[in-house]
């Protein structure tokens, strides 16, 4: 059967970022299909005779790898399996080796879904590559009954480790107290392991043999409290988290409040001198306000529209990077800093931010306090039908009144729809919606001059989206 036919039929789509899906419907042959898919596109342009293969800790990630590397056997491919790793250390080691990869990872939807991230040999493929998988006419050759064992290779593992090891002293970090949330993420073991090298005291909290889906854009009232009582009980400078997959940090400042990820990235951003930015339009305009960069240029959301803006910006600009309301940070040259340089990895890293700002003398408090003052909330409605969100979003646009009319501040200034409905306020207040690309859901993102006025925002509009009829 024809890969465009398995993958049509089984009903998965693109996201974001990567093919998402309930897991019962990621078949062996689904995962076969795409796999097959994914190498017919790509295998015109790039020499390759192997593919990198990894996963995160969700209880269906193995089967769906072995799928994967089953079928890349029956097309004459051999595969390097590295194991539960973070996306961006697969992404780093198969680009340093020249080879494509496939993350099976449904990053931080929950655990009944999952997905497969897919990587040329060059980064991370384009909406040009998704649309070439999705009506792939590759014939898919039938599984064998048993699925091949797949052993570790830990060499993807060490590089990621080393990448940024050497850009430190080992007193880098002596003095602070980290707190790592460990939960169910790929990348568990290394950062507890990496801060230890660099001098910090680590304490590990709540590692769960269970997948604990973390979304660093909606935390969750129970992790926003839990920062606080580790802060209280251990005493720390930061305590950091990640996603499932490890390419979204979350990280804590020394009161237990969490950082909203465009914040952390613009201190990143900030501290590695970049000239400009490519970031999606939800991030917080305080990017702009700071008057750090000579150009910013705003993308629709999700990591392959942030990465294909670099290329416009790489012409004037020579330390360029991106990153997204998530916390991802995106590096597209490579940069020098502290006298070494960091290659560029032009897909979502967690550990980059987080280091960087960890390793500076100040707190992280005292560092957002340097920042322009503008504050973001975002929180989301779980099971809201994509076709509702697409609803609700055609009658808001067609009358932005109804939208507005919730905080008494008519007319609104400025209608954004780049991605879903970004309205900005007469006050400067702006309220955003948006279906997510990953899981039904309804997202919204607000920003105003306080984190209180922020929450209420989306508080409003939320419950707003529950009740009108659509």
């Amino acid at each position: 059967m024809q890969a465009q036919t398995i993958i049509k039929e089984s009903g998965v789509l693109f996201g974001t970022s990567g093919a998402r899906g309930l897991v019962d419907v990621f078949s062996a042959n689904v995962c076969a299909a795409f796999t097959i898919a994914f190498i017919d596109a790509i295998e015109n342009d790039f020499s390759f005779d192997t593919v990198a293969i990894a996963i995160d800790n969700r209880p269906s990630s193995y089967a769906m790898a072995q799928a994967c590397a089953s079928a890349l056997k029956l097309h004459g491919l051999d595969v390097k399996y590295y194991g539960v790793i973070p996306t961006p250390a697969l992404a780093f080691k198969a680009m340093q080796d020249c080879m494509p990869s496939i993350m099976v990872t449904g990053s931080h939807i929950p655990f009944d879904r999952n997905g497969l991230k897919f990587y040329r040999p060059d980064g991370e493929i384009s909406k040009q590559d998704e649309v070439a998988i999705f009506n792939s006419p590759v014939k898919v050759q039938p599984l064998p009954a048993n699925l091949i064992e797949l052993n570790i290779d830990k060499s993807a593992k060490e590089a990621y480790c080393q990448r940024y090891a050497c850009l430190f002293t080992p007193d880098t970090l002596r003095g602070k107290k980290i707190g790592v949330y460990e939960h169910s993420s790929a990348g568990r073991d290394i950062y507890k392991q990496l801060f230890i090298e660099l001098g910090a005291e680590v304490i590990s909290l709540e590692r769960s043999d269970h997948f604990i889906p973390i979304d660093t854009e909606a935390v969750s009232e129970q992790d926003k409290l839990k920062a606080i009582d580790w802060v209280n009980e251990y005493g720390f400078d930061a305590i950091f988290s990640t996603d499932g997959d490890g390419d979204r940090p979350l990280l804590s400042d020394e009161k237990g409040q969490w950082l909203n990820g465009d914040l952390l990235g613009l201190l990143c951003s900030k501290l590695l001198s970049v000239d400009s930015l490519a970031i999606p339009v939800s991030c917080n305009t305080a990017i702009e306000k700071s008057g750090l960069f000579m150009q910013v240029n705003r993308t629709k959301i999700g990591s392959p529209y942030v990465i294909a803006e670099f290329n416009e910006l790489l012409v004037n600009s020579s330390r360029v990077a991106g990153f997204e309301a998530n916390g991802g940070y995106l590096l597209a040259s490579d940069i020098s800093f502290n006298g070494q340089v960091i290659s560029s990895l032009p897909t979502r890293d967690a550990l980059l931010p987080a280091l960087i700002v960890l390793a500076q003398p100040k707190s992280i408090s005292h560092m957002l306090d340097e920042l322009p003052q503008s504050f973001v909330a975002s929180n989301r409605i779980k099971e809201f039908p994509t076709s509702k969100s697409k609803a609700l979003l055609t009658k808001l646009s067609n009358d932005v009144s109804l939208l507005t009319a919730l905080y008494n501040l008519e007319p609104h200034q400025k209608v954004d729809v780049t991605d879903g409905l970004r309205v900005t306020l007469n006050n400067n207040d702006i309220v955003h919606l948006r279906p997510s690309g990953n899981a039904p859901e309804l997202r919204c993102y607000a920003e105003s001059s306080s984190l209180q006025n922020a929450q209420q925002i989306v508080i409003k509009a939320l419950d707003f989206a529950r009740n009108i009829a659509v």
